[in-house]
């Protein structure tokens, strides 16, 4: 079993969902924080779990009306993603919304980096 530190980017091209980060089937990762960016202006972000375990529903689990020049960080908590589970994110502006998210994947498989 391996523990990995990962970052995960998003930087939008339109305002349709991006997938940011999935889990394959031997991993499971607790996301710490989805730090968004917004230089100017006003953008709602939003983010969804697609939780394979349920037929891929998708949850939001977090929404931000972010007025910008600001950074904040929407996960206001740890975020458990299971096997197979994907985060998307979604942003009513493509050009001045970007971010990061901290994961800490628990891989099953090799211990490989």
């Amino acid at each position: 079993m391996a523990n990995i530190y990962k970052n995960a980017f998003f930087d939008p091209a339109d305002t349709a969902n991006t997938v940011v980060y999935a889990t394959d089937t031997l991993t499971r990762a607790i996301i710490q924080n989805i730090q968004i960016t917004n230089t100017g202006g006003s953008a709602i972000v939003r983010a969804y779990v697609f939780d394979s375990s349920n037929s891929n529903t998708a949850t939001q689990i977090a929404y931000a009306n972010i007025s910008g020049p600001t950074i904040c960080n929407i996960a206001k908590g740890p975020i458990i993603l299971e096997e197979s589970d994907t985060l998307v994110l979604s942003s009513t502006s493509n050009t001045t919304i970007s971010g990061t998210v901290s994961i800490l994947e628990v891989n099953r498989g090799l211990n490989t980096v």
